[in-house]
């Protein structure tokens, strides 16, 4: 969960960049909530065309989409496993 995140988020600064992107909620609920959760990473919200979360087939929230120094994806996780952050130790150690 957010906790999470924002852990790694601070374990890996410098290595590691988090984009958080909005796509359902409206403007006033989403900065409410970026706000709320006090969540440091940079953050945009998809409010139109092209819909991110049909242009990589997202099937769930939250999803986590990892991107190598290449620009190719390099993993996608869905919803909360806990092997997402055993990735990132492995990718960073």
């Amino acid at each position: 969960g957010i906790p999470d995140m924002k852990k790694y988020y601070e374990k890996y600064k410098g290595k590691l960049e988090i984009l958080g992107i909005d796509c359902r909620d409206t403007e006033e609920k989403w900065k409410a909530a970026v706000e709320k959760h006090e969540l440091p990473w940079l953050h945009v919200r998809n409010a139109g065309a092209p819909d991110v979360s049909v242009l990589y087939a997202i099937q769930g929230y939250p999803t986590k989409i990892v991107v190598d120094p290449e620009g190719k994806i390099a993993k996608i996780v869905v919803g909360e496993d806990p092997a997402f952050y055993q990735y990132l130790d492995e990718l960073f150690k």
